[in-house]
């Protein structure tokens, strides 16, 4: 994503009702929120739909942001992620890719495979692979395909207790692994 400093003046700029500044904080973000879409919700369809829902609510709620509570590229990512689990809660959880998808897919680089070329996604996976097995199937399966701590513990056949450990101790050394 965009760099910081940038992404946060657009954000006070839309939170003032600049639509410019909000288009190009779209046009800066969207690809690597849609791919996050696309990874969680594997539906083009579905990802559009988050993503507009998401955008509105940036849209309505761009004044709410503080910069002491996390970067900016990271509340509109939570912002994507929690829309689309709601999402997947909502529906079957066993609905296959669209028609659409697969075929993109196969003719050319999609938004994910652009993501993933991205420095932050380069420098978050070389963060997951320091993680041990555990921290690192937890925090890909609850944050990346949107499972619940039960569902986890359904899973992997551990207790719950041990899911949340591995998922805590996972995220606090992502964080340290981020910061430096």
């Amino acid at each position: 994503m965009a760099e910081q400093a940038e992404l946060m003046r657009l954000l006070q700029a839309t939170a003032q009702g600049n639509q410019q500044s909000f288009q190009h904080l779209y046009e800066l973000t969207a690809p690597k929120l849609y791919a996050l879409c696309l990874r969680m919700l594997k539906s083009k369809e579905k990802s559009e739909e988050v993503m507009q829902e998401a955008f509105v609510k940036v849209w309505h709620h761009a004044s709410e942001y503080h910069q002491d509570r996390g970067q900016v590229s990271t509340w509109l990512t939570s912002i994507v992620r929690y829309r689309a689990l709601d999402r997947i809660r909502s529906q079957k959880p066993t609905e296959s890719l669209d028609d659409d998808y697969d075929q993109k897919a196969s003719d050319e680089l999609g938004p994910l495979e652009w993501a993933i070329k991205g420095n932050e996604m380069n420098d978050l996976e070389a963060c997951l692979d320091e993680l041990n097995d555990q921290q690192k199937e937890a925090i890909v399966l609850s944050f990346i395909e949107g499972l619940t701590h039960q569902e986890l513990t359904e899973r992997t056949e551990s207790p719950l207790g041990t899911i949340k450990s591995w998922i805590r101790r996972g995220l606090q050394s992502l964080k340290r692994c981020l910061a430096s």
